[in-house]
């Protein structure tokens, strides 16, 4: 009987692992790393031991650490959770041999479908449906376009689609070099690539005694950079006998590699309903909340069940309840390249109704920082049909307050409204065609609702700057019309600049010169009547940052000064670093005097356990580089200058002009 459990992980999987440990009253211990001394798993957990040292690889990737500190601390039983050691079979032998329980499946079936090839050639012999790999030094024209994967991992890392012949060797490269840098291990293979292909998957458990279960579909089809981003369950639009040969063929892989605990078997499902299986993942899945609230059941008890020993019921559960649906909250900034965000997280509240759920490892004040992935939640609504499940998550996503650095939950909220999701006409390539209109702030009535969120943080500014509303103090109201007070502000993320001119009332309240009637204004709260509508905000001031909350969505406004500090202004052409982190590459001969391309990548930079292109943004000449392989950057550190073709050279004197003194 497992009576403390060490989760060898971080984060929101470890706090979600503790949840159902102190359920079944199970002592809990925590592993955290310096940059994470302060987080919420750490804070949740009955025991802690510290890793010395912040990047994974000094940390969580060190398995002897971490089975040093399951001893150290008393554990009896190792949880993995998803990502870092959890598919490595190393590491699970070494917890075993320690004298410890392995929550996970067998070493074996562990190394068996931990190289994609081998697994390929291990799910041919048992006849399930796949796509033929391609070996990319016998490639041609004929067969792109083609998708290169590390063989090793999983969740986009090492992942290119080649449509280019000429590209392929530059892609396995830079593929390899990704997959290095994130598993340890460069093996790179490719397969044919699927246009419009939906990503579907099989939730499994095994209790190693020959019982396996299928435990329903699931549709993870819309992926940016190949990761998952918004999920459900069941899988919507399958018939019966599609969704029956995708239960029959997880089944199946399961059974072919004697597998034991929660797995999934992930399936490329192509335009015309034929499946081909992608891989297995040995683990527990990001996504498996769609499967706990439709099925009822707590996948993680289940693991401890098994790991324990217990047998799964002979007969099957249920099939599915209802429809849920999952949304990852990302702190990143998908008009720019998903571009990951650090800072404060000041406030992340998301609306506590039924049917709602919130997997998380933050809370409002912690900081989230460069060293790991920057998702900061999970967000899942379950609800009688699909319909009712997916409106659920837009409102609840739309009606959270989320302070801090610039998050996707626009882009998730827009998602879930997009025509074709509603219709669940879904593929892997929805975002590569609409990222460009789910990103735009032009959306219907936007400006307008920008300008009434500007209005109400400039008169709540002014209601804290002038104290709550009263009798008005002395200086504070004139007889005599005066000149308006005015407060300047830039929206994020389009940068539009908005003057909100207000005058102070005989009661000291604020009151815009925008035509809106202040019905209430108090510090942090504004209550504006337009054109007979009421509408009411919530305003908080982070520093010069400042976010309004209202009923329809919520914006993010700096306060601009009255003067600009010459100080920050860059030379034309700078390339600064968007965040903290390690240059990895160059372009190729790169070296000042350089002639460069508009949009051409110049300098591959490493942060966040992604690559991250800095491009040029104009065609010209490179004039400066500090950039090399290996430096740490800091965020706004000036890595190069590129001079722009069209100002290089002075335009002829007409003339009409002449010299001045």
């Amino acid at each position: 009987m497992i009576t403390a459990l060490l989760v060898a992980n971080r984060g929101e999987i470890a706090c979600r692992i503790f949840r159902t440990c102190r359920e079944l009253g199970i002592t809990t211990v925590a592993v955290y790393s310096d940059a994470d001394a302060g987080a919420l798993h750490v804070r949740e957990a009955d025991t802690a031991v510290r890793l010395p040292g912040a990047a994974a690889a000094d940390t969580y990737l060190r398995g002897d650490l971490v089975v040093a500190a399951a001893l150290a601390a008393g554990a009896d039983a190792v949880h993995p959770g998803y990502g870092f050691l959890s598919e490595n079979a190393g590491f699970a032998r070494a917890v075993q041999d320690a004298g410890l329980v392995w929550v996970g499946p067998p070493p074996k079936a562990i190394e068996l479908m931990a190289s994609k090839t081998r697994a390929k050639e291990l799910m041919a012999a048992a006849d399930v449906p796949l796509l033929a790999p391609v070996d990319p030094g016998e490639a041609t024209a004929g067969d792109l376009p083609l998708l290169l994967k590390a063989a090793a991992g999983g969740g986009g890392r090492g992942m290119r689609i080649v449509r280019e012949l000429a590209a392929l060797p530059s892609e396995l490269t830079a593929a390899s070099a990704e997959a290095a840098s994130a598993f340890g291990d460069g093996e790179v293979f490719a397969e044919p690539y699927v246009e419009r292909g939906r990503h579907v998957e099989v939730q499994v458990m095994a209790d190693g005694r020959g019982t396996v279960w299928a435990l329903g579909t699931r549709d993870c089809s819309l992926q940016r950079r190949h990761q998952k981003v918004i999920e459900e369950a069941p899988a919507p639009d399958l018939d019966d006998g599609l969704r029956e040969r995708l239960h029959d063929a997880a089944v199946t892989a399961a059974q072919a590699v004697g597998y034991q605990g929660a797995g999934t078997v992930e399936f490329l499902v192509s335009a015309e309903g034929r499946p081909y299986f992608l891989e297995m993942n040995t683990r527990l899945q990001v996504e498996h909340p769609v499967t706990e609230a439709v099925s009822g059941l707590d996948l993680v008890a289940l693991q401890l069940r098994v790991a324990e020993g217990e047998p799964l019921p002979p007969v099957q559960p249920p099939g599915p309840g209802g429809h849920a649906v999952e949304a990852r909250l990302y702190a990143e900034d998908p008009a720019r390249e998903w571009q990951p965000q650090t800072g404060t997280l000041h406030t992340l509240d998301v609306p506590a109704e039924p049917g709602l759920r919130l997997d998380t490892g933050y809370t409002g004040g912690d900081t989230v920082g460069v060293h790991y992935d920057p998702m900061l939640a999970k967000v899942i609504a379950h609800a009688p049909t699909r319909t009712e499940a997916v409106r659920l998550l837009a409102r609840a996503l739309e009606r959270a307050r989320i302070h801090g650095p610039v998050t996707n939950r626009e882009l998730l909220v827009r998602s879930l409204r997009h025509p074709d999701f509603l219709a669940a006409r879904l593929d892997t390539g929805f975002y590569d065609r609409n990222l460009a209109a789910l990103t735009t702030t032009a959306a219907p009535g936007d400006g307008e609702a920008r300008r009434l969120a500007a209005t109400a943080a400039a008169l709540a500014s002014a209601a804290t700057a002038g104290g709550a509303p009263g009798p008005a103090r002395f200086g504070a109201w004139r007889n005599l019309a005066s000149q308006p007070q005015v407060r300047c502000y830039r929206g994020e993320p389009d940068g539009t600049a908005y003057e909100i001119a207000y005058r102070t009332g005989r009661d000291g309240t604020p009151v815009p010169e925008t035509g809106e009637r202040p019905l209430a204004v108090r510090p942090g709260a504004v209550t504006l009547e337009t054109g007979g509508v009421t509408r009411h905000f919530t305003v908080a001031v982070h520093g010069d940052r400042v976010h309004v909350d209202t009923a329809s969505g919520s914006y993010a406004f700096t306060a601009l000064p009255r003067f600009t500090d010459p100080a920050e202004r860059t030379e034309p052409g700078s390339l600064l670093a968007p965040m903290p982190g390690t240059v990895v590459r160059l372009a190729d001969g790169l070296a000042p005097g350089s002639a460069v391309e508009a949009g051409q990548p110049l300098i591959w930079l490493e942060a966040m356990k992604m690559e991250h292109r800095i491009l040029a943004p104009a065609a010209g000449t490179l004039t400066a580089l500090h950039a090399a392989p290996g430096l740490q950057v800091e965020v706004g550190a000036l890595l190069a200058v590129v001079q722009d073709a069209s100002a290089q050279a002075p335009a002829p004197a007409s003339a009409h002009q002449e010299e001045t003194t």
